[in-house]
């Protein structure tokens, strides 16, 4: 019988191939019109959940979106782990930036990932990381090396906001029950200093319009006697943040949690290159919170950010029109003891509060989710520690990351289990962005370091 080593050497270009295909279906979960490739990638998933050897693999539907769930259990006396991650994708708007079609797979060599990097939409969030376990799971059934049950719950709406995960989680309690939650869909500090994220921000996701007149306006007619909301709704957006980068929605700030000097201290000695930073996002200086690092500021403190603003006319060529309406979508990213309900409650209050008689204000909540803290003596994160250190031959070091992830206070709230954010992504790698990438040794490491932690984890417990 191979080693997982050996095994992985020989079945490495398919594992590959199976990625690529995986990545060549569109399941945009967003956009209603690729609903079947939605389903087309979690049947594909679900296809190989069975080749690798697991039973009861089931394509399970929702009111949304399907989740696909599989199992093994070779023994109730050894500890369950249940691996979470998510077939679906961000939309890959604007088409015009991408270097190459972003459902058409390529690989290039680059001088951050020499042995090459995969080019597509969901390479790395989340599909080339959640793709890594089910190859994992394939090693260790194949070598006889599974020292754990193992659960797979892989979901299709999580660019989405999870929003019918719940309700699954919630009336299959008993299906679901674990021992800890595997989640590959976060990032290392670099691929040659791996790192384990013990932390992410919650998220609280709003969409505002601005209405003025009751219909498009002629600019030069009414243009300075009519309030055109594209300039209000500037204005007022302006407004949610004072000269220090502080956000000025009244207890916005009344539960965050304020780190110590001496956690900060130690935040403070994980390797960070700011030039390099800067060199990578070509601009000539960072922007935030006065009196934070940009670690810090990327991390252990809240932000408020414009994702998206639109009014009036913006074809080709020129349209002097004064607009009806105005739009944003503006997300906060929260930290520990912040609730993202109260948030979002407290921006509605606020933004309507400052908007000037001159214009009517709509305020959506769309999704939300709120932040978690995973503790670093626990048996997983142990285990998790020790697998990473035996195949980068270096300790892992803890870190805070700055994304959301919603269905990880999910877990521990319904389900009572804490999470592994087990990530071999980077945060260069485009994640929502164009050219998104997920670097080939990304992919094989995350495939060899995976059945370590089930080795050590069953070792621990």
């Amino acid at each position: 019988m191979d080693t997982l080593h050996d095994y992985l050497e020989k079945h490495k270009d398919r594992f590959l191939e199976e990625l690529l295909d995986l990545l060549r279906i569109p399941s945009i979960s967003a956009d209603s019109a690729y609903k079947a490739d939605v389903l087309k990638a979690a049947e594909f998933v679900a296809d190989k959940l069975k080749a690798a050897g697991a039973d009861n693999v089931e394509v399970c539907p929702t009111d949304g979106h399907p989740i696909v769930y599989g199992e093994k259990l070779i023994d109730h006396n050894l500890p369950t782990v249940l691996v979470y991650g998510h077939y679906d994708v961000q939309p890959p708007d604007p088409l015009n930036l991408w270097d190459s079609p972003p459902f058409e797979p390529v690989i290039k060599k680059t001088d951050l990932h020499p042995e090459g990097a995969i080019y597509a939409r969901g390479a790395c969030d989340d599909k080339g990381q959640m793709y890594m376990h089910v190859k994992a799971f394939e090693m260790m059934m194949a070598t006889g090396n599974l020292t754990c049950n193992v659960k797979f719950m892989l979901e299709g709406e999580e660019e989405v906001g999870s929003e019918h995960l719940g309700v699954f989680i919630k009336a299959n309690k008993e299906k679901l029950s674990s021992d800890v939650v595997l989640i590959s869909d976060t990032a290392m500090l670099a691929n040659d200093t791996p790192s384990i994220d013990v932390g992410l921000r919650g998220l609280s996701y709003m969409e505002v319009e601005v209405t003025g007149p009751n219909r498009d306006l002629h600019s030069g007619v009414y243009g300075g006697a009519v309030a055109n909301p594209a300039n209000i709704l500037a204005k007022m957006i302006a407004s949610l943040q004072d000269e220090n980068n502080r956000i000025t929605i009244p207890g916005f700030y009344d539960d965050v949690d304020e780190l110590s000097q001496e956690e900060r201290a130690k935040m403070a000695e994980a390797p960070f290159d700011l030039e390099a930073y800067k060199a990578d996002l070509d601009i000539n200086a960072v922007w935030g919170e006065e009196g934070y690092s940009t670690m810090e500021r990327a991390s252990i403190r809240p932000t408020l950010d414009v994702n998206g603003i639109w009014s009036g006319y913006i074809g080709e060529g020129a349209k002097t029109v004064l607009p009806s309406k105005a739009y944003a979508k503006i997300s906060m990213r929260l930290v520990p003891h912040q609730d993202s309900h109260k948030i979002s409650a407290l921006f509605q209050k606020h933004f309507e509060s400052i908007a000037p008689d001159c214009v009517k204000v709509k305020v959506t909540s769309h999704h939300g989710g709120e932040p978690v803290v995973t503790p670093i003596d626990s048996a997983p994160f142990i285990a998790a520690s020790n697998a990473m250190e035996k195949t980068f031959g270096k300790k892992p070091i803890p870190t805070r990351g700055g994304g959301s992830i919603p269905i990880v206070a999910l877990f521990e709230s319904v389900l009572g289990l804490k999470s592994v954010l087990f990530g071999f992504g980077l945060d260069s790698d485009n994640l929502h962005s164009p050219n998104e990438k997920y670097g080939l040794f990304n992919y094989y490491k995350g495939i060899e370091t995976i059945p370590y932690f089930f080795k050590y984890y069953a070792e621990e417990m």
